[in-house]
C-alpha cells in the first residue's frame, strides 16, 4: 500500500544543516548509533554504507499490524518469512529451502532451513504459526489480516465466526510447517513473501505489547538487517545481520535511514552526495525536479504495479450519492495532470487495476479520460436524485495528507471540478497519522491514496472493498455481486477465466465508483553510481540485501 508523503518546497541553508544533523548524518558522536559501520581497515577501502531518507516516521515495524509502504520498506528487510520474490516477481526460497505442494493444490509443506533469530534463538515453525494466528485474531486488528483468507478456516476465525483451531496452519515440527488452503490459489507462495506473513519470535514477543515499538533486545528479527537505533520521528539505522543465513551475500554493513518531509530537502541532499538514492518506496523525487533530472540523463522510470485514486466516503449525503461520485470521477483531466503536474509519465487510470498486472494490461474500458460531457450528465443526475437544483449548492471537501505533490495535484482538481461542474471544492490537509485516522473514521468526502500491489494479481486491488469492514476500505461501500465475485475467483484454477470473473468485479466497481482512479504510478528514483543492484520491483519493493556498493 503507498503512503507516499510530499511537502512544500524551499528551505534556507541554516534549516538544512540542521535537518541534515537531525537525520542521523551530521552532529557529534554521542548521536551515532552503537557501531558506525565503518571498515577499519585501509583508507582505500570504500565505504559499505547506504544513505537513505524517508518522508516520515514509519506507523509501525509490527509485521502483522504496517499497512504502509513507509513501515514495509523497512520490514522487508529485517523481517523474512519463508519465500522472497526476485525482480520477476517469482518466489525464492527464504526462511523455507523447500516446499512441497499436494497434487490437488491445497497442502503445502514448507521446510525451513538452519536460521537464527537477532537474539540467537533458532527460527521455528511454530513462530510463523503464531504470528498468522496472531494477525487472524480479530482482537489484534490487523487490517491485512485478510492476506490469510486463502487459508482454510482464516476468515471464519478472523469475523469471528470460528475458532482458532480450525485454522490449517500447523507446525508438525521445528523444521515443518503444513499449511491447508480452502481453495487452489495461483500466487499463494507470493503471499508468503509478504510482509504479514513474516514470523515474529513467540517466545520474546508474547504477552509483550510494546515489543515493536523501540529497537532493543525485545525487537527481535529475522531477515538480513538488524534494527539497530530508531529515534522516533529523525532517524532508524539498519546493520547487517552477521547471523543471517545468506550473510555472505549481504554487502551492506550499514544503512542510515533519516526521515525527512521536505522533498526539496531531500533532493538538495542527494545533489550534495549526503544520500545515495532518491525515489520509491523511500522518500519520492519532488516534482520540480524532475524535468533537471531527466534532462541530466539520471532519472530512472520504471513500470510500477500501483495506482493514485480518490477514495469517497459513500455514506456521506453528497458523496454517498453514485452519480456525484461518477461525476467527480469522469471530470478529471488526468493526461493534463500527467503532462504537467506529476510529469513522472505515469499512465491515466481508466480503472481500478494497473495495466502492470498480468491479464490486465490492456484498457478495460469502463469510463474515457476528462468526459466532461458524461460527468455534467451524471451530476444532473445526482443532483435530481438528492433534491438540489443548483450545483453552487454542492460543496466538497477534498482531503490529502500534507504534501507538496498531493497539495499540487488537488489543486489541479479542484480547478477542474468547479471550472467543469460548477461546484465549491474546498481543500482540507492534515499531517499523515491524523490524516489516516479521518479516512478510517469516515470523517471525510474526498480523500487521497495510493495503493501498491502486494503481489501480481489483480485480487490485491479489489480485495479490500469485499466488504466496509475490511481495514483498507475506509469508503463505507460494498456490494454483494462484487464479493461473490471476488469469492468465485479464488477457487478459479484456470487463469484467463479467473481474470474474467476479477474483470466483471472491477466493473461493478466501476459503476457504483467507491473510488475514482487518477493515474497508475511509475517509479521514479535517481541513485549515485557506486550503488548498484538498487531499483524497486514492479510491486516496489527494494531487496537491500542484493544493493551492492563499489569504488
Amino acid at each position: 500500500m503507498n503512503k507516499n508523503k510530499k511537502f512544500l518546497l524551499l528551505t534556507v541553508l541554516a534549516v538544512f544543516s540542521l535537518v541534515l544533523a537531525a537525520c542521523g548524518f551530521g552532529g557529534d558522536s554521542s548521536e551515532k548509533s552503537k557501531d558506525d559501520g565503518k571498515d577499519s581497515g585501509s583508507s582505500g577501502t570504500a565505504s559499505k554504507d547506504l544513505n537513505l531518507v524517508v518522508a516520515s516516521e514509519p506507523p509501525s515495524l509490527h509485521p502483522q499490524l504496517a499497512t504502509d509502504s513507509t513501515s514495509s520498506a523497512v520490514l522487508i528487510n529485517i523481517f523474512e518469512g519463508l519465500t522472497r520474490t526476485d525482480k520477476e516477481g517469482k518466489s525464492t526460497p527464504a526462511m523455507a529451502e523447500k516446499w512441497d505442494v499436494s497434487e490437488d493444490g491445497l497442502t503445502y509443506t514448507f521446510h525451513l532451513r538452519d536460521a537464527k533469530w537477532t537474539n540467537g534463538d533458532p527460527v521455528v515453525a511454530g513462530d510463523f504459526e503464531y504470528a498468522w494466528k496472531w494477525a487472524l485474531n480479530p482482537e489484534n486488528l490487523s487490517e491485512y489480516a485478510s492476506v490469510f483468507y486463502p487459508i482454510k478456516g482464516a476468515e471464519a476465525y478472523n469475523l469471528g465466526e470460528g475458532a482458532v483451531d480450525d485454522v490449517a496452519i500447523k507446525a508438525e515440527d521445528d523444521k515443518t510447517l503444513v499449511v491447508t488452503l480452502a481453495n487452489p490459489t495461483a500466487y499463494f507462495l507470493e503471499l508468503t513473501a509478504f510482509k504479514t506473513y513474516a514470523p515474529v519470535n513467540q517466545k520474546v514477543v508474547e504477552g509483550n505489547d510494546e515489543w515493536y515499538t523501540d529497537a532493543g533486545e525485545n525487537y527481535v528479527t529475522n531477515g538480513p538487517f538488524v534494527l539497530d537505533t530508531w529515534k522516533h520521528s529523525d532517524s532508524i539505522v539498519l546493520k547487517k545481520n552477521t547471523d543471517y543465513w545468506d550473510a555472505a551475500n549481504v554487502d551492506l554493513e550499514t544503512v542510515n535511514i533519516g526521515m525527512v518531509e521536505n522533498e526539496a530537502t531531500a533532493v538538495t541532499m542527494f545533489k550534495n552526495g549526503e544520500i545515495d538514492y532518491l525515489g520509491s518506496p523511500y522518500q519520492t523525487v519532488a516534482l520540480d525536479a524532475i524535468d533537471g533530472f531527466k534532462t541530466d540523463g539520471s532519472l530512472q522510470i520504471e513500470d510500477y504495479a500501483a495506482i493514485y485514486w480518490y477514495k469517497f466516503n459513500t455514506k456521506d449525503k453528497i458523496t454517498g450519492n453514485a452519480n456525484i461520485r461518477k461525476a467527480l470521477t469522469l471530470a478529471i483531466d488526468r493526461q493534463s495532470l500527467i503532462d504537467n503536474v506529476t510529469k513522472g509519465e505515469q499512465k491515466p487510470a481508466l480503472g481500478m487495476v494497473p495495466s502492470a498486472i498480468s491479464g490486465f494490461e490492456e484498457d478495460r474500458g469502463y469510463y474515457k479520460d476528462n468526459d466532461i460531457e458524461g460527468a455534467k450528465a451524471a451530476l444532473e443526475a445526482g443532483m435530481k436524485e438528492l433534491g438540489i437544483s443548483d450545483p453552487k449548492e454542492i460543496s466538497i471537501n477534498l482531503s490529502f495528507n500534507t504534501s507538496e505533490g498531493h497539495a499540487a495535484i488537488a489543486q489541479f482538481i479542484q480547478e477542474g471540478w468547479s471550472k467543469n461542474l460548477g461546484i465549491s471544492v474546498n481543500l482540507d490537509n492534515s499531517e499523515w497519522q491524523v490524516y489516516l485516522e479521518k479516512l478510517n473514521q469516515l470523517d471525510y468526502q474526498v480523500g487521497r491514496m495510493g495503493w501498491i500491489a502486494d503481489y501480481n494479481d489483480a485480487y490485491t486491488f479489489l480485495e479490500m472493498y469485499d466488504t466496509a469492514a475490511n481495514g483498507n476500505n475506509d469508503t463505507g461501500w460494498e456490494n454483494a455481486q462484487y464479493k461473490d465475485l471476488l469469492k468465485q475467483s479464488i477457487s478459479e484454477i484456470d487463469t484467463a477465466k479467473r481474470s474474467e470473473i476479477l474483470k466483471q468485479a472491477e466493473a461493478i466497481a466501476m459503476t457504483e465508483f467507491p473510488v475514482g482512479p487518477i493515474y497508475y504510478y511509475t517509479n521514479l528514483y535517481v541513485k549515485d553510481d557506486k550503488v548498484q543492484n538498487m531499483s524497486p520491483d514492479r510491486i516496489g519493493i527494494i531487496q537491500l540485501k542484493d544493493v551492492k556498493i563499489t569504488e
